[in-house]
């Protein structure tokens, strides 16, 4: 989050470089006042990541709405913590649920990514709510009465500007090349086999990555950091068994942060669905002790397991409310739903979101993210060869219907049969895993260009009990994006 700037800094030259630069304009709310802090946060060749806080300086805002137009062509291309449209060269932001109300001295603030060409100057000037940036804060008065409308040389837009942000593609098929084993067990006398299930955000320059410790004895959970992917399997393990979160079966982590309550949330398994919250992702004993989303499994879980576990719990967020998805190993995938402000308290009854008579087609892991205007679904399933895959499915909620994009294995979104290593493969599997996202928040935005995917591997000559198999660390990135 960027910090607040007051109205009144001087606004750099609109030539800077947009790395690192930040704009701190004067805007004047409807009938009061605001600053306007707009930073560059992170760019790269064809893109760039902004942050942007209204300080409201006046009365309370309920309700608001952020214009600016872009002079370089800049295009925004996915956004968080508010709803982003744009027509042309003008860019509109507005509140979502949770952040309608800005109150005397407060401020909101919203993230995005969006693509540049040839320069990427900031923005010269802001309105909000309609009212053109002129600093300070004023008074609202009265105009003169018209009889006849202003001239205007162009005429009024007939239609609105669109509601919803551009669509963005994603390829009905996928290929992608592979890493070697980036990260494994550490030899430090804790015997563990395999490095499994991680999560990953890139946060403040850095990577930071949960995984599960799978050994016999059982799981927990491990946190490292790095600013290069070069650099993942030298990073310091930090074992969450050593701070609050405790010992015992913890597995499967899942990392977001929660904009509303400002706290980073860990969601894993531990024979229920938990989470442990935490306001600095770096502190690895920052975390609380483990508390649970349910009192115990669901009934409807417990009618429909079979011989399968209760796995892989995964949360998302719209503007409205946050979801939580599971898995039973036996062909159903579970939803349940609260709303943002009641998070994560709360939980409702789970409900099938999808099932398969065959489990081995619809497994575990299941991963959702919002691309755009849509959403994209990710599931493991076991082959026809034993070895682990991903099918995908795409829709315009979170709660469905699911419509299959790249799920079946002559067709995956991701199997050994699409991914190419370089030299000899080191895995047949591609496991339980995450995409890289673009955003950090809980609505887990990704961006379709170049998509990378952290995936646990396997030796495929790897055998014996399945807690003990050495499971690593790998990257697979997309090689046919539609950028």
């Amino acid at each position: 989050m960027s910090a607040r700037v007051r109205a009144g800094l001087v606004l750099a030259a609109a030539g800077l470089a947009a790395s690192g630069t930040a704009a701190v304009l004067p805007a004047r709310a409807a009938a009061a006042g605001c600053s306007v802090s707009y930073a560059v946060s992170s760019q790269w060749t064809g893109g760039f990541g902004a942050n942007v806080t209204v300080t409201n300086l006046g009365d309370p805002v309920n309700g608001w709405s952020l214009t600016w137009s872009y002079g370089a062509g800049q295009q925004v291309t996915q956004a968080w913590n508010a709803t982003v449209t744009q027509s042309g060269a003008q860019v509109v932001a507005r509140n979502v649920g949770y952040n309608a109300t800005i109150g005397t001295n407060a401020s909101v603030s919203f993230g995005f990514n969006g693509s540049w060409a040839g320069s990427n100057p900031a923005p010269t000037s802001f309105t909000l709510n309609g009212t053109a940036c002129t600093g300070g804060v004023t008074n609202p008065t009265t105009p003169p009465p018209t009889t006849t409308p202003p001239p205007t040389s162009t005429p009024p837009p007939t239609t609105p500007p669109p509601t919803t942000p551009p669509t963005q593609t994603l390829p009905t098929s996928f290929t992608w090349s592979s890493s070697g084993a980036l990260v494994g067990p550490k030899n430090d006398g804790r015997g563990i086999a395999g490095i499994k299930d991680p999560s990953v955000v890139y946060h403040d320059g850095k990577y930071h990555v949960f995984a599960s410790t799978a050994q016999t004895a059982g799981y927990n959970l491990v946190y490292f950091n790095f600013t290069d992917w070069s650099q993942a399997g030298s990073a310091t393990f930090h074992y969450l068994d050593q701070s609050p979160i405790g010992t015992g079966y913890r597995a499967a982590p899942q990392v977001f942060y929660f904009a509303p309550q400002r706290l980073w949330y860990l969601v894993y398994q531990t024979g229920n669905a938990s989470y442990s919250t935490n306001p600095d992702i770096s502190n690895p004993n920052g975390w609380t002790a483990p508390k649970h989303f349910y009192s115990g499994m669901p009934q409807i879980i417990r009618d429909n397991i079979g011989d399968g576990y209760w796995v892989d719990m995964w949360v998302i967020c719209d503007s409205a409310n946050c979801h939580l998805f599971s898995s039973d190993d036996n062909g159903h995938l579970y939803r349940s739903q609260t709303s943002v402000a009641n998070f994560p308290n709360g939980m409702s009854q789970p409900v099938i979101a999808m099932q398969d008579a065959n489990k081995n087609r619809l497994f575990e892991a299941s991963n959702v993210y919002r691309v755009g205007d849509r959403y994209l679904l990710l599931i493991e399933a076991i082959g026809g060869d034993g070895r682990r895959w991903f099918r995908s499915w795409t829709s315009a909620s979170i709660a469905g219907p699911w419509q299959a994009l790249a799920a079946e294995e002559n067709n995956p979104f991701a199997r050994h049969n699409n991914v190419t290593f370089s030299g000899t493969a080191w895995s047949r599997d591609i496991s339980h895993g995450e995409l890289i996202r673009s955003g950090n928040d809980q609505t887990l935005p990704i961006s379709p260009c170049n998509l990378r995917f952290l995936y646990q591997g396997l030796d495929p000559n790897a055998g014996g009990e399945y807690n003990s198999l050495p499971w690593r660390l790998g990257l697979i990135t997309q090689t046919n994006s539609t950028c």
